[in-house]
């Protein structure tokens, strides 16, 4: 059965917007007349798409299957409605993200597409306070290491990290460890008190609780890296950061997992963005270098 495409866009905009009053906003629509083709939509996939709650709406798991199948074709036919040549508008676009994977893998990725126009800027921060910045509008694109869930903001996985668990060589000598109980002599630095990172890898890989307080905190992986590099002591690190080092036997990996933790970073955008925006076409450049 066919589905008319009004009805896929109010619910595009319901779903990026988080409410069906904000996507009616975003559709120049009033509310009645999106909730009426929510309904409708809602009839022909027989499932429901939202769960109503008291600030907005969240999407069922069938919703945010029919986002991810609409959400590209739609934007594609919209920047083609507005002018299929047209390029991108230039604009200086303000990008928040972590800042190892931003000076490590980021800015070299992008470096060409300066000579093309690209003007950018930075913000280094955590998570939630970048989200907050785009929200607001002091940022265009965020890249996150966790996935965010506000109204109003776009969210596509972007990369996949893999960690290690590494030292110096002088620290450890044998093969991989199999126990926590084999480091207990090695130091441990982590960018965070809580070591986050470390944490999750113990629990993962060893399957027990960290509960060793850390000798060192460097709020920076780079930074984290180099303490490890001059033997300070053992740490979790991306494997695009300290893989050189590895292979060079600058650093030892000290355990060897059959399933590493991987972890899924993101890229957002607001929901409003527009599908030739300097946030959208900044976006498609990440995804086409980093994806």
């Amino acid at each position: 059965m066919s589905i008319s495409l009004d009805l896929l866009r109010s619910f595009l905009a319901i779903h990026r917007a988080g409410s069906i009053t904000a996507g009616a906003e975003q559709l120049g629509l009033s509310q009645p007349t999106v909730t009426a083709q929510l309904k409708a939509l809602e009839a022909v996939v027989g499932r429901p798409l939202f769960e109503r709650r008291a600030r907005g709406v969240v999407a069922t798991a069938a919703g945010d299957d029919l986002a991810r199948r609409v959400a590209d074709p739609i934007d594609l036919l919209q920047g083609l409605a507005v002018d299929e040549l047209e390029e991108p508008v230039t604009a200086t676009v303000h990008l928040g993200g972590p800042a190892d994977f931003i000076s490590h893998q980021v800015l070299p990725a992008l470096a060409g597409r300066v000579a093309d126009g690209l003007q950018l800027r930075t913000r280094f921060g955590l998570p939630d306070e970048l989200i907050d910045g785009l929200v607001a509008k002091s940022l265009d694109v965020v890249i996150s290491s966790v996935r965010p869930r506000r109204p109003g903001v776009r969210v596509t996985p972007l990369y996949d990290e893999t960690f290690a668990l590494v030292a110096a060589p002088n620290w450890y000598s044998g093969g991989p460890v199999s126990t926590p109980d084999q480091l207990r002599h090695i130091p441990l630095v982590a960018y965070a008190e809580e070591a986050p990172i470390l944490r999750r890898y113990w629990r993962s890989v060893f399957g027990v609780r960290l509960t060793r307080s850390v000798a060192v905190v460097v709020p920076d992986l780079r930074g984290v890296l180099s303490a490890v590099l001059a033997g300070a002591g053992a740490s979790v690190l991306p494997l695009y950061l300290c893989e050189n080092d590895l292979q060079a036997g600058r650093l030892a990996l000290l355990a060897d997992p059959e399933t590493p933790p991987l972890n899924t970073g993101y890229v957002a955008i607001r929901s409003d963005a527009g599908p030739r925006s300097p946030a959208t076409h900044l976006r498609s450049l990440l995804l086409e270098a980093l994806h």
